[in-house]
């Protein structure tokens, strides 16, 4: 069985990236499969006895029974919740892509999947020198798009995923993750996403989706467990 190795990222921050990899990963792992997902760097920190309280830490390592240690789970936890490069700045840290690359490379060892959740959305810088999308390069992963389906998300949409391909990233697939139950006509935008995004849709999420929505997911990225499992994966 192929292992899944990606990035997930997102359109905008607050559109359930941590929500999608938790989901994927408990739906991964429902599967007899050893998937675990990493947040190497995290905001919106506070600290507790020397550890880092983050709702989205807390829920990887619960989505994949606490399997990572710590400090493979997350390089650098920052307590302020904006844009990372400028915490890590009021920290007097600088993000450094050789730690996240040697929790990365410790991960994959012992596990079969591995997801990389990314910060905010794509175009997000990590340091003066930094984008997201030199971590992903570093790690040599492809990305998995997470689309929150409120207003606007068709241009955040194309233009993440044309910001994506300049990278020179492969698109491994996108999300729909309706998070907006109020939304008008959400159908006509995921519609409209499809038809020019040039990626495969690997899963239209309700609002509030459950482990089944997630085990329909695993289906159309990797496979029913009658197949192998690892046929449809982009992975590394």
């Amino acid at each position: 069985m192929n292992p899944l190795h990606c990035l997930v990222t997102g359109t905008d921050t607050g559109i359930g990236k941590t929500f999608v990899c938790a989901g994927i990963v408990r739906a991964l792992r429902a599967r007899g499969r050893n998937a675990v997902a990493m947040k190497p760097i995290a905001s919106g920190c506070s600290w507790q006895q020397g550890h880092c309280d983050n709702e989205d830490l807390a829920a990887l390592s619960a989505a994949q029974q606490h399997a990572l240690a710590p400090a493979d789970l997350n390089c650098y936890a920052f307590e302020p919740a904006i844009a990372p490069h400028q915490a890590a700045r009021l920290a007097g840290v600088q993000v450094q892509l050789a730690p996240i690359q040697a929790a990365f490379a410790r991960v994959r060892q012992a596990h079969q999947d591995v997801l990389i959740e990314g910060v905010g959305g794509f175009a997000v810088p990590l340091s003066d020198t930094l984008m997201l999308a030199d971590l992903a390069h570093a790690l040599a992963v492809p990305v998995l798009l997470v689309v929150g389906v409120r207003l606007g998300c068709i241009n955040h949409a194309l233009l993440s995923a044309a910001a994506i391909r300049a990278a020179g990233l492969p698109l491994l697939g996108w999300v729909a993750n309706r998070v907006d139950p109020a939304m008008a006509e959400p159908d006509a935008s995921i519609d409209a996403i499809a038809m020019r995004i040039a990626a495969p849709l690997w899963a239209d999420l309700p609002f509030a989706a459950q482990n089944d929505d997630f085990e329909r997911l695993i289906d159309a990225a990797i496979g029913s467990p009658t197949k192998d499992a690892g046929q449809n994966c982009a992975g590394t």
